[in-house]
């Protein structure tokens, strides 16, 4: 997360311009008669605004205006489908607004560089395995979770990192070299986590991942009777 100060007002106008249509389109798009009419929908979209909350809580900040947190939207994407994905996001930027812990100013940036980068990487890697229609589960677990919540990371850390430099207001450091080493620190923790908490929900609750066709990855598999043992 990116503090305001650090931007310039041509980085945070853009911001806005990329964000606000983002959010109009999800709420568009977003099942809104399923999400009134289903009381468990409203419960995962709720709870999982507060759990991205208390995520973003758990962040480094540093004396710069940076700001490091784990992101955990490819697990939300995963959850809930891009539209109702990106409205998370939201709620859980203002709730960091109100406690202080986000400028009103950066919430586009940091809206485009937290939720929209990793929701749109989330969706492009979904429907790859979706066409693929493979039937190990373990290729949905890897390819759809771990995999793009590394890329979402590095994608994020990159523009943000692009974004300070064209701007000129952040003092980058001389061992940005080396600085490609730190990536794996981002990244891994990012895949884990929400590579664990998508196969949490594909094995105890799979009925909730609205990205996950249950019909093909935990049917049974095919047997010839007629074959002999």
């Amino acid at each position: 997360m990116i503090a305001a100060a650090l931007l310039s007002s041509t980085s945070q106008t853009a911001g806005w311009l990329l964000y606000l249509p983002a959010l109009l389109w999800a709420v568009w798009r977003a099942p809104w008669l399923e999400l009134f009419s289903d009381l468990r929908r409203q419960h995962l979209l709720l709870g999982t605004a507060f759990a991205l909350f208390l995520l973003w809580l758990v962040r480094r900040d540093f004396d710069s205006g940076l700001s490091y947190h784990l992101i955990g939207m490819t697990a939300v994407t995963l959850l809930l489908d891009w539209p109702l994905a990106i409205l998370a996001g939201l709620v859980a930027q203002l709730g960091m607004l109100l406690l202080g812990r986000q400028d009103l100013a950066a919430l586009g940036l940091n809206g485009a560089l937290l939720v929209l980068i990793p929701v749109l990487v989330t969706e492009l890697c979904a429907f790859q395995v979706e066409r693929a229609q493979p039937r190990n589960l373990f290729v949905y677990i890897f390819c759809s979770g771990f995999f793009p919540a590394a890329l979402a990371a590095l994608l994020c850390v990159l523009a943000g990192l692009g974004v300070l430099w064209v701007d000129g207001l952040f003092p980058m450091p001389p061992w940005l070299g080396d600085f490609v080493g730190y990536l794996w620190m981002v990244m891994f923790p990012e895949a884990f986590i929400n590579g664990m908490v998508v196969s949490a929900l594909v094995v105890f609750c799979p009925e909730w991942l609205e990205t996950f066709n249950r019909t093909r990855y935990l049917s049974a598999p095919w047997k010839d009777d007629n074959k002999s043992l």
